[in-house]
């Protein structure tokens, strides 16, 4: 640990920067539940644009003590998918990680967040595979109003009920 003498004579360590350690406190506004808003793929090696995933929905919860949980929800035409995780994030700078054990054993998922306090709005880019390829969510603090009109929209019905709700012919 180094320790600098400032002007007047306060000591100054506690607020250098410690190398090797990370900074694990987000600003408090930053600890809340997000409602998912939006879900855009980039693909590096595409030439196509970035592709909006519809049907987003679901929360994330970002907790003092760094713990999350995120229950994310995409609506298909054949059902909804669920992606659920709970584990530890860490910040340093704008940089962020998910670190989470899943079936596969532990995982971690490395990115970017830009967090807007006036607007309570988080966009969290994660890097995908193979490097270049991205998710970018956008998310927006619960009990915010958003300013942007997308929600979790479920698919468009396809005119034919779901085999368990069709009655039965006389």
């Amino acid at each position: 640990m180094r320790s600098c003498l400032a002007p007047g004579g306060l000591l100054l360590t506690q607020f250098l920067p410690q190398p090797g350690r990370a900074q694990t406190s987000p600003p408090p506004p930053l600890y809340a539940t997000y409602q998912y808003q939006a879900y855009t793929v980039y693909e590096n090696a595409s030439t196509t644009p970035p592709t909006k995933v519809p049907g987003v929905g679901g929360t994330l919860v970002l907790r003092p003590d760094s713990t999350y949980e995120k229950r994310l929800r995409i609506a298909t035409p054949s059902g909804p998918y669920y992606f659920n995780q709970t584990g530890r994030f860490f910040l340093a700078g704008d940089s962020i990680r998910f670190v989470f054990t899943d079936a596969k054993g532990t995982d971690v998922q490395r990115g970017t967040f830009n967090f807007n306090p006036a607007k309570k709005q988080l966009t969290i880019s994660i890097n995908g595979y193979p490097a270049g390829n991205k998710g970018v969510y956008e998310l927006i603090a619960a009990g915010a109003n958003p300013t942007r009109t997308q929600t979790a929209r479920p698919p468009k019905p396809t005119g034919r009920r779901p085999p368990s709700s069709r009655k039965g012919r006389r």
